[in-house]
Formats: structure tokens, sequence, C-alpha cells
């Protein structure tokens, strides 16, 4: 339901690594800064937009802890601490929540646009 996969370093001298990451994707993307303690997501979807099917995300700076079960069966669920840099891929149907543990900067690979019709929460569906 969600895979966290690291990103590739390419390079490294005194000014720092360099990775990269390939995407499929060439839309809008979200870029957010969070601080840390802040939550967010909290929510699921359902794969009914290209930008969340799956949801893509950069995490750039940071470290974060994710929480995720598949509504259609609770007892898959899972805990994850992940430390950038890394992609995390949130399949549908996989509730998730980010908890920073630090001050973050990610990249979401999709639009607002892309969450407005395909994001839910467990109030709405009665699960």
């Amino acid at each position: 339901m969600i895979e966290v996969t690291a990103l590739p370093k390419v390079a490294e001298d005194e000014r720092g690594p360099t990775h990269y990451f390939d995407t499929e994707r060439s839309t809008q993307f979200v870029c957010g800064f969070r601080k840390a303690g802040s939550v967010s997501a909290r929510h699921y979807h359902k794969g009914l937009s290209v930008g969340k099917n799956p949801e893509v995300l950069v995490l750039f700076q940071g470290e974060i802890t994710i929480n995720w079960f598949d509504v259609r069966n609770p007892e898959s669920k899972g805990s994850q601490k992940v430390a950038a840099p890394a992609l995390i891929t949130v399949y549908p149907y996989a509730w998730h929540e980010v908890l920073a543990d630090t001050d973050m900067i990610f990249l979401e690979q999709n639009t607002l646009e892309d969450g407005k019709s395909d994001t839910f929460w467990l109030a709405e569906t009665g699960a």
C-alpha cells in the first residue's frame, strides 16, 4: 500500500550530494514545506485521478513517519519512518497520514485539482 525508495545518489562533492528521480508525469506539482510536529493527509484516494493513481511524493528534506492502512482491509496496515531523500508511493485505498518528525520539504507529483475529486476521509465512507 505504501512504497518507499531511496533516491539514487549520482554525485557528491564539497557542495553536497546530487540525487535523481524519474517521473512519467509532466504537469504542475505541489511543493510543500511543513513544520516539525505537523500532521498532513489523514485521507485516502480511490485512484480516480491520474495524479493520485498512485500518489507520488518526493521527500527532499527532513524526516517523517507515515502511517497507513488499507481501507478495504484495516488489518493490512503499517508505519514507517522515512528520511530524505526518498520517493514515497501511496497506492489507491491506502489511508495515510504524514507526521513531520522534523521540518520537511516535499514535492507531490500531482496538482491540487487532482485531489479535489479523489480525496476521501473516513467519515465520508463510514469505514
